[in-house]
């Protein structure tokens, strides 16, 4: 497991309560444990690295975790009990997450993507935009402002945002599909494999992405192959094999753990 020049930050304080928690998270399709016994928790300004082998079951975690597969356990969001909270639920209550691959509104322009997630911040609704027409149209155009500022945020420059999302490069791409994910705020922001396919520039703007939520207070939950980019950034990392949690530490314990060594290379050192 190699490094990259990014500094590993400061561990938020023990004492500050989770905003997110699972605990014997667990999910079986049928005879098949996919997911077994996983406990873990991540604090405002943190970042939780979870990482394992191809089939270690780290899609599985993210698909419980947010209620998109049946699964056992308890999952708790800023101290309130969110298990029996369905999917499309979560995001209203703070709970996001961008996917594996790239999911764009092909037909609308990167700019627009963006004014589609945030809702009743920029749509006024059939009967608003009837009866309050002027309303409706300083909605859409504060909600336009917004839009392009977050989106240069998230690492997408302006000269992209008349553009369809399949015409931008790859690498802005994955920073908006995490601008999507985020849309007007997240407590906690869960991404899946956001280095994908990543490296150089791309890399350091996805880094300084991070970063920045992170100095925000958003907790972040990260799936990553990228070996030199998660123990770089993580604050704690969960290792998953086999369905089962090998290990939970910080990165200068889990680099070192025989047993997150011979899960990655098949010997111990």
């Amino acid at each position: 497991m190699g490094r990259i020049g990014i500094p590993n930050m400061t561990v938020p304080s023990e004492d500050q309560a989770p905003a997110l928690s699972v605990s014997q998270l667990g999910v079986r399709y049928g005879a098949l444990v996919a997911l077994e016994d996983v406990t873990w928790s991540v604090r405002p300004g943190e970042i939780l690295g979870i990482i394992g082998p191809n089939g270690a079951g780290k899609s599985s975690c993210y698909d419980a975790v947010t209620a998109m597969v049946k699964r056992q356990g308890r999952v708790t969001l800023q101290g309130v009990d969110v298990t029996d909270i369905p999917s499309h639920q979560l995001a209203g209550l703070g709970l996001k997450r961008a996917f594996q691959q790239n999911a764009f509104f092909d037909d609308l322009s990167v700019l627009d993507n963006l004014i589609a997630v945030l809702g009743s911040r920029s749509h006024s609704g059939l009967i608003g935009s009837i009866f309050k027409p002027l309303s409706a149209a300083r909605l859409r155009e504060q909600a336009s402002q917004f839009a392009c500022a977050q989106l240069v945020r998230f690492g997408v420059p302006t000269h992209y945002h008349s553009l369809s999302p399949k015409e931008i490069p790859y690498g802005v791409q994955r920073l908006l599909s995490i601008a999507l994910a985020y849309g007007d705020g997240a407590s906690v922001l869960m991404l899946d494999e956001p280095a994908a396919g990543l490296g150089g520039e791309d890399m350091a703007r996805l880094v300084e992405l991070l970063t920045s939520l992170k100095k925000e207070g958003v907790a972040l939950v990260v799936i990553e192959h990228h070996m030199d980019l998660i123990m770089a950034v993580a604050d704690r990392i969960c290792v998953l094999d086999l369905g089962r949690q090998l290990a939970y530490d910080v990165p200068a314990q889990i680099r070192n753990d025989p047993r997150v060594l011979e899960a990655y290379l098949g010997k111990t050192q």
